[in-house]
């Protein structure tokens, strides 16, 4: 059975103390996994340690750094190694993020050293793709992410693409006023699967996990985890809010 995951993408938010108790308020519930579900946090970089050593004794919790650049050391300041998150204990990283994209001009090409990077450190990619409101409109969404996945990821072998988590962000219903539908996200999610089905079989892309990412609420969590092929989700603003987080891990598969 393919992992089911909740994964809080906090983005540029919080100090280190609220970090800390926000963290504290989600794990204090204690909300019991299944062995195929698995919670992850991607926090800023400054509270990677903390929340790492937070989760370190709770079964299936895990911490992602929210990036990481293509070179393993050298003259890039301000940049964060895949080495280094991995000396101190990270196992996850979340590649290719629509506002890396966006804000900071990240192409496939340079997502896929990233992809590489992290796996050549034993840190598993949490790859994003997905379409603007232009590319919604303009009815090309399934060829945009499809060049995404190939360019990014076809180059894997059948053992290192089953490492990887895809997570799909329909861009256009993020701060827009549109509302993806639930069949919209199993529509996209289903074209992912198909895609990495046609490149490496059913055997393997039946055990890659695919998220949901376009503002997954403690309302609509269930429902859209519900649909046969999203896997879970990246959750940005409402992991921020600790019982709404705590809802969505509860609507996992």
């Amino acid at each position: 059975m393919r992992k089911q995951i909740a994964a809080a993408n906090w983005k540029m938010n919080c100090t280190y103390q609220q970090a800390e108790s926000l963290l504290a308020d989600v794990l204090n519930n204690q909300v019991s996994l299944k062995k195929n579900q698995q919670v992850i946090f991607a926090v800023p970089y400054p509270y990677l340690i903390m929340a790492n050593s937070e989760v370190a004794e709770e079964e299936n919790y895990f911490v992602a750094a929210q990036n990481c650049y293509t070179r393993k050391s050298g003259a890039y300041t301000g940049e964060v190694s895949a080495e280094m998150l991995q000396s101190i204990g990270i196992r996850h990283c979340v590649i290719g993020h629509s506002e890396r994209r966006e804000y900071f001009n990240e192409d496939n090409n340079m997502l896929a050293e990233k992809v590489n990077i992290c796996l050549e450190y034993e840190i598993t990619p949490i790859f994003c793709c997905g379409e603007s409101l232009a590319i919604r409109d303009a009815g090309t969404q399934n060829d945009h992410v499809e060049i995404q996945l190939k360019e990014s990821l076809s180059h894997l072998s059948e053992v290192d693409i089953q490492r990887v988590v895809i997570a799909y962000e329909p861009i256009w219903a993020i701060g827009t006023g549109k509302t993806a539908s639930t069949a919209q996200a199993q529509e996209m999610h289903a074209h992912l699967r198909a895609v990495l089905t046609k490149k490496y079989g059913s055997l393997v892309s039946d055990n890659i996990s695919i998220l949901y990412g376009g503002s997954v609420k403690a309302g609509n969590a269930a429902e859209l985890f519900s649909c046969p092929d999203v896997d879970g989700g990246l959750v940005g603003g409402a992991s921020l809010i600790a019982a709404d987080f705590i809802s969505i891990i509860k609507g996992l598969k």
